[in-house]
């Protein structure tokens, strides 16, 4: 009963010294504490939703889970067996081949768009959300659409279309060799209208004083273009490329839905490693640390991947 009474005693005390610590600070400090107070919260919440699960994934890597029972530490063995893989390295490679075919031919198109739209007019804003809506519509359906348009005559459009000029029909989700950009297309058209967009608004952001001086000088239009707005453009082409890089490493939905039937496409030649990452956890077997080891390589190769370019296109 002492102690109790002791620290309901000092409780008042305590509150009262809190009360007098408040008091003496200056209104520059109590701004920084009110601050930092609203800063918690979203800050503890992005701690807990990313920084934990990335921690938790890290540790997984090197540990045995089906989900049901208890982890056990097997150390580098999920790493030697991804590095032993084969399956592994046919993902790998096709996950660049996403990167590196994807993210140029989708920038170029963008750009050749937004230079070209921005010197329109009539209907602007119509035309400009015509290119914005891909980007909203839903990639399942976008997938489902796509893989309608790729089927044998008579259902499929591009077959039917390729059939009235005679040309053999082409097996688009099922060869080898053209599977793998007929899942791309869709990809690409799907992230056009927002990179036309940024595109556009740096456009905009040019100061139209270089281009009336160009002008009086005599200087050409495709003069303009390589000396005046492409470097201008600089920190939108490495937004978008880094943007653009991330998205195309982590390309799923439309080879998942595109290839349901034989997912990864034949022989694997469509699958990309979040693919690889999804049939790892929850394809029956639940080799949850497996999957783990497979983020861990995809967390890395994003990383690289993006420091990179940003050393390459940084400002000198």
């Amino acid at each position: 009963m002492a102690d109790t009474s002791q620290s309901d005693d000092m409780s008042p005390g305590a509150r009262s010294g809190l009360s007098a610590r408040w008091h003496r600070l200056s209104i520059r400090q109590k701004q920084v504490v009110w601050a930092w107070a609203f800063l918690a919260v979203p800050i503890v919440f992005y701690v807990v939703v990313r920084f934990y699960p990335t921690g938790n994934a890290f540790v997984l890597s090197f540990q045995e889970w089906n989900l049901l029972g208890s982890r056990e530490w097997v150390g580098f063995e999920n790493y030697v067996d991804l590095w032993n893989d084969p399956v592994f390295w046919i993902v790998f490679v096709n996950t660049f081949e996403y990167l590196i075919i994807g993210t140029p031919i989708s920038l170029v198109i963008s750009f050749f768009v937004a230079y070209h739209l921005d010197k329109v007019r009539f209907m602007h804003g119509t035309i400009r959300a015509l290119y914005f809506l891909p980007f909203m519509t839903s990639a399942v359906a976008m997938a489902w659409v796509w893989r309608w348009f790729y089927q044998p005559v008579p259902i499929g459009v591009f077959n039917n279309f390729l059939a009235q000029f005679g040309i053999p029909q082409i097996e688009f989700l099922q060869s080898t060799s053209i599977a793998l950009p007929a899942v791309l297309a869709p990809a690409v058209w799907a992230g056009l209208g927002f990179q036309v967009i940024i595109f556009m608004a740096g456009l905009r952001a040019i100061p139209p004083t270089y281009y009336e001086a160009a002008r009086v000088d005599g200087v050409s239009n495709w003069t303009m273009l390589w000396e005046i707005t492409l470097p201008l453009l600089k920190p939108t082409i490495v937004f978008l490329v880094v943007f653009s890089s991330i998205g195309f490493l982590r390309i799923f939905d439309h080879v998942f839905n595109m290839t349901t039937n034989n997912p990864g496409g034949p022989l694997n030649s469509t699958k990309p490693l979040v693919l690889m990452i999804y049939e790892t956890a929850f394809g029956g077997r639940s080799q949850m640390g497996a999957a783990a080891a497979q983020t861990v390589v995809l967390f890395v190769i994003l990383l690289i991947v993006s420091l990179v370019q940003l050393r390459i296109l940084r400002d000198r």
